[in-house]
């Protein structure tokens, strides 16, 4: 492998995503571009393509003002809420019960304490929704509030490294929304039942995206997958969330470019990973309804190659073969290890459908997922990537696929 080559691929790859490509948002016109770029990479190396396009919504925002009492606070407009204007009397809760038995027709609500203690899952979400959380929704339907005012505090494990965070970030919730730190919320506690003004500049602008999937190879036997998302979230480059999991596809995509194997190698680029619905991931599961059971294994890559720490390869249900041929292709790489399993990534969707998965991580990431400050920010860009790490991951899938090949 001629490294200082891939390595210029690399960087290559991650300036187009994340630099010339100024937001990958799903629904935005970057995303699009991004998608494209992946496709015509692909089809360039030899690769059969496919598109699956779905429906999404793009979203601008031109900011919020929030006046009460004559002082204004600063705020932030929930990602996806419809607009706003006008003014009213400014009532509060705290807990479930609270927002149950309170009366906020026509009040604009300021929600605290254990009501924001965490991102509520959006109203449709059908892979992971807590029934306190879709009691909180429901209450805040039926309460007839104009508007909320969300005062969260720092909660990296569950919304990365944004504080304050969006309590809700949802396309299909109808109440428009905004937030602010957990400090200014205690500000305004004291000022409940004046009236406070409110007005929140943003539309939803219904969009199209897609994802795009790439096949080599023969179709005897189960098709092995290898996944990563290319969307990423709005005001973020995405270098290691996730344009590291793209430039690793299609590094693996040029290393496999000559691949005649009889089982059929899979690259997906989803999209909507960061995104309140995950269409493209429900476009993919539609599109293989049935066909799950035609997939050996799944390879998921998602914030990868951080410069600190370590590569991790977390095993989910492998069979001892597959296991074992994972363990053996990881050698000779002393920046990566085993990892421990986690969660929030594509992967959970094929082990729903008892498909045997590896997430590729970056160590520093998912043990400091409760204090870190990156994750869907800023900061998440070019400098804190290690294109030699983005190099190994494709490589160990490589010589992972080709040993499973022998298997047969």
């Amino acid at each position: 492998m001629d490294k200082v080559k891939f390595k210029e691929r690399c960087m290559g790859y991650m300036n187009k995503l994340c630099i010339d490509i100024t937001e990958r948002c799903v629904g935005s016109e970057g995303n699009r571009q991004a998608s494209l770029f992946f496709k015509e990479r692909l089809k360039s190396l030899g690769w059969q393509t496919i598109s699956q396009e779905f429906s999404a919504m793009d979203w601008k925002n031109d900011g919020a003002v929030l006046q009460i009492n004559k002082q204004d606070f600063r705020v932030q407009v929930s990602p996806y809420s419809l607009g706003f204007q006008g003014a009213a009397q400014l009532e509060s809760a705290s807990t479930i019960a609270e927002l149950e038995n309170g009366d906020f027709k026509g009040k604009i609500l300021l929600l605290h304490g254990e009501l924001v203690k965490e991102q509520l899952m959006p109203k449709n979400f059908v892979f992971y929704n807590p029934e306190e959380h879709q009691k909180i929704v429901t209450a805040l339907e039926q309460s007839g509030a104009l508007a909320l005012i969300c005062a969260t505090e720092r909660n990296a494990s569950l919304a990365g490294g944004v504080y304050p965070f969006p309590l809700i970030e949802d396309g299909d919730f109808d109440i428009p929304s905004v937030y602010m730190t957990e400090e200014d919320g205690e500000k305004i506690l004291k000022l409940i039942g004046k009236t406070a003004t409110l007005k929140i500049s943003a539309e939803r602008i219904p969009s199209k995206g897609y994802n795009v999937v790439g096949k080599i190879g023969g179709e005897e036997g189960k098709r092995i997958v290898v996944t990563a998302h290319i969307d990423a979230k709005k005001g973020t480059p995405g270098a290691t969330d996730n344009a590291t999991g793209i430039t690793v596809l299609l590094i693996l995509a040029e290393l496999l470019q000559d691949y005649k194997g009889s089982r059929q190698i899979e690259l997906v680029a989803f999209n909507g990973e960061d995104d309140y619905a995950v269409p493209g991931q429900m476009k993919y599961i539609t599109e293989n309804k049935g066909k799950f059971e035609n997939i050996l294994l799944n390879v998921n890559i998602d914030g990868a190659a951080y410069k600190k720490g370590k590569t991790t390869f977390s095993f989910f249900d492998l069979p001892k073969d597959i296991k074992k041929a994972s363990s053996s292709s990881m050698k000779g790489y002393p920046d990566v290890k085993e990892g421990v399993q986690w969660p929030q990534g594509d992967h959970s969707i094929f082990l729903q459908y008892g498909v045997p998965a590896i997430a590729v991580s970056s160590e520093w990431f998912i043990e400091s997922d409760e204090g870190q400050d990156i994750t869907h920010t800023e900061k998440d860009n070019m400098e804190i990537v290690d294109i030699d790490k983005v190099i190994e991951i494709a490589e160990i899938l490589n010589k992972l696929i080709k040993a499973i090949e022998k298997m047969q």
